[in-house]
């Protein structure tokens, strides 16, 4: 008799929505203050008196996913209805603790109509999956895709490679120049700290001259075509790591490439005042895309350890340049077309997978280092 076993990508998926959640439910996490009010007074009001339907129905899709991760994320522990009926009272308490601290926010309103639409989304995500959950992680297309084309301790990266192409969305100066969060923080503290900490630098090594020397090497085009070849080149190299050698690698990662354009393209045309939906394609841009795919794909030819090595690398150098590097003087143009105020709570996220992506590629690249030498050692 085939012994069932609970989906690690399931759960992974289920924690990482779960925080996607609290992230677009309380952001701009800021301007707390409290009303004198009690958190869950709001279920005892009354209905708001301008319903909207596309309110509603946001509010229901955005749970129906959750619903659905319940389900296969407590598979083959719980089923049927006993899973069912989980899935739906995780969402009202999910649900019900998001409504009540917006009580504490300015810019947030509870309401016990966003309760019940999200509690609806809920039960409906949880009672479309509940028949198809076992063909789905037993014995069904994706059971058997995960088996033959992927590692089976490669729930994490799979994750980590699908929230690169909507890391790419948000507008920065170089086409995937990710994780310019240092250059933000360095721009944001006061001159004198600046003097200060420079201070600690040598004189010889001339650090306040590094950004202009270094943008002189090569024309802007130059700089961007090679920033999106190198990230291009991790994000692919990072997503053939959890693939395996029968995979159709290949196409995978042409259709990861394809993607990731059709999401900037999409986010682009929604967030764009102008429309202007291939203002992010310039020459380098477009050389970068041609040059990190084609790298990506000669790189399958090399070892595993040897590719990881060189996603390390290329990350590496990436963050290094964008950094460092002068801020294209076009980039304001750009950002002032982008609605910054438009889809409020998308932006921010997307801004912050844009800092933080890199970095949590190169943390997952340590922990792998360092299981495969602990293997060594001990094997």
């Amino acid at each position: 008799m085939r012994q069932r076993r609970p989906s690690a990508l399931a759960k992974q998926v289920l924690g990482l929505y779960t925080a996607l959640i609290v992230y677009g439910s309380w952001y701009p996490f800021s301007g707390w203050r409290s009303l004198g009010l009690s958190p869950f007074a709001y279920l005892t009001d009354p209905l708001p008196q301008y319903l909207t339907a596309f309110d509603v129905v946001t509010n229901i899709l955005g749970y129906m996913p959750f619903g659905a991760s319940v389900m296969l994320a407590v598979y083959p522990r719980r089923r049927g209805l006993a899973a069912v009926a989980l899935a739906f009272g995780l969402g009202i308490v999910l649900s019900g603790t998001m409504e009540a601290v917006q009580t504490y926010l300015p810019t947030r309103v509870a309401s016990n109509l966003d309760l019940a639409a999200n509690a609806l989304g809920a039960l409906l995500g949880a009672a479309l999956i509940a028949p198809a959950s076992g063909a789905l992680l037993d014995r069904g297309l994706l059971r058997r895709v995960a088996l033959l084309w992927f590692r089976r301790d490669s729930a994490a990266l799979v994750c980590l490679v699908a929230l690169w192409p909507f890391a790419s969305i948000f507008p920065v100066p170089r086409l995937l120049g990710l994780g310019d969060w240092p250059r933000a923080l360095w721009l944001r503290v006061d001159s004198s700290m600046q003097d200060a900490l420079l201070a600690w630098v040598s004189a010889g090594w001339h650090v306040q001259t590094w950004p202009g020397r270094l943008g002189a090497v090569l024309p802007d085009d130059g700089w961007e075509a090679l920033i999106t070849t190198l990230t291009l080149l991790a994000a692919g190299v990072l997503a053939s790591l959890s693939m395996r050698e029968r995979a159709p690698r290949v196409r995978l990662l042409l259709v990861l490439v394809a993607l990731t354009v059709a999401i900037k393209i999409g986010a682009t045309y929604l967030q764009s005042a102008a429309g202007l939906v291939f203002n992010w394609a310039t020459p380098g841009a477009l050389a970068g895309l041609a040059g990190g795919t084609l790298a990506m794909l000669l790189a399958l030819r090399l070892p595993r350890r040897w590719r990881a090595a060189l996603a390390a690398a290329a990350l590496v150098l990436e963050l290094l340049l964008v950094n460092v590097l002068p801020v294209n003087p076009y980039f304001d143009v750009t950002l002032a077309d982008w609605r910054q105020g438009r889809y409020l709570h998308f932006n921010g996220l997307a801004h912050w997978l844009a800092w933080t992506w890199p970095y949590a590629a190169l943390v997952w690249l340590a922990f792998s280092a360092e299981r495969a030498w602990l293997r060594r050692r001990h094997g």
